[in-house]
């Protein structure tokens, strides 16, 4: 029976790594971006006084505001950790995908 490849080594394979020092570098910036976005998300909603209205509204002003800044956090916590070239790929990937995404015409979508 062939053992099963643990999630470090899944990860080193999708993402194309080596180290394993690397994939443990990457994981804590994801989990430093996530736990620094909690701390946007709340003042942005104050500021702009949306904390009670619509889910539609709060997801709009999310996908405005917050999410960028995540992606903002990941790129600085990732060039402060030395993962600065594995992110930049990965924001680079995810802007083609979103124009692509925005660009196509209606009947395509």
């Amino acid at each position: 029976m062939s053992e099963k490849p643990s999630f470090v080594n899944r990860l080193k394979k999708k993402w194309g790594i080596a180290n394993t020092m690397d994939i443990i570098l990457i994981l804590v910036v994801f989990s430093l971006a996530g736990s620094s976005i909690v701390f946007v998300r709340k003042p942005v909603f104050n500021l702009l006084d949306i904390n009670n209205s619509h889910f539609a509204v709060k997801a709009t002003i999310y996908l405005l505001t917050v999410f960028p800044c995540y992606q903002a956090f990941l790129l600085i916590y990732g060039t402060l950790l030395g993962q600065f070239q594995f992110f930049w790929d990965k924001e680079k990937k995810m802007g083609k995908w979103i124009i692509n995404l925005l660009s196509k015409k209606p009947s395509e979508k």
